[in-house]
């Protein structure tokens, strides 16, 4: 007589591929919801915390190069305020750049560097971005130069160690000014001075050459690309140690 309560050979086979097929698809299903998750959380950091730029232009050399990435803290001014010698990106206040050619790519190449920015380790927009060095503050006194060729903030003359002068310059700015920063605004300069399109030479544009807070994306942590160059961006608070606040 045959028992017919005993699986099969092939009952017992099908029951094992079935169970195999499960594994794989829970298994897929995992790695669905742990790739959304992350990239959900990437989205999350770099929309208010962290996010990555790249130098397009010379302008903040020697302390940044072209091409290098920064990591910008975006928590600074939302939370945290600005304070001077930052090293900031911001939004062009208004005729600081010149109109930009759309970037033409193909579908695949537009997908990756979509999901790369939006997770924050691609930067599309850093040609509407601007970086500079914060030298004066709302209500700030920002001159130059005096007979040693120094800037003063509140008339207080300033030694600044990251500037990148010409061979055979002196003088930290190559055209004189004398400015009181607006409230709200920043008064800007690039470290590479004489080759820096800054607050100095964006007089004429909309803002007068002020960059308002509100156009701050964030302030510049570290070199993050190329490992060679991985470094913290300092603010040099000793340079601006002794500068009261605001004179009027």
């Amino acid at each position: 007589m045959t028992d017919n309560s005993l699986p099969t050979r092939s009952n017992r086979q099908g029951t094992e591929t079935k169970r195999k097929k499960r594994g794989v698809a829970l298994f897929i299903r995992d790695l669905l919801v742990i790739f959304v998750v992350a990239l959900l959380i990437s989205f999350l950091i770099k929309t208010f915390l962290v996010r990555s730029f790249y130098i397009p232009s010379g302008s903040m050399e020697t302390t940044l190069l072209i091409n290098d990435r920064i990591i910008v803290n975006q928590l600074e001014p939302k939370l945290i305020p600005v304070e001077r010698g930052d090293v900031v990106v911001f939004r062009d206040p208004g005729g600081w750049l010149l109109p930009q050619a759309p970037l033409e790519q193909n579908a695949v190449i537009a997908a990756v560097d979509w999901v790369m920015a939006a997770v924050g380790l691609s930067a599309p927009d850093s040609n509407d971005h601007l970086i500079k060095r914060v030298i004066g503050l709302p209500g700030d006194h920002v001159t130059c130069c005096n007979p040693l060729g120094q800037m003063s903030v509140n008339d207080v003359p300033l030694s600044e160690p990251y500037v990148s002068l010409p061979t055979g310059e002196t003088s930290v700015s190559q055209d004189d000014f004398d400015i009181v920063v607006p409230d709200g605004s920043l008064w800007v300069m690039g470290d590479n001075r004489y080759n820096s399109k800054d607050s100095r030479y964006n007089t004429e544009t909309p803002g007068k050459g002020f960059v308002p807070i509100d156009n701050v994306v964030g302030r510049a942590l570290v070199i993050s690309w190329p490992t060679a160059r991985w470094s913290w961006l300092d603010d040099y608070p000793e340079v601006f140690q002794g500068v009261p606040t605001e004179t009027r």
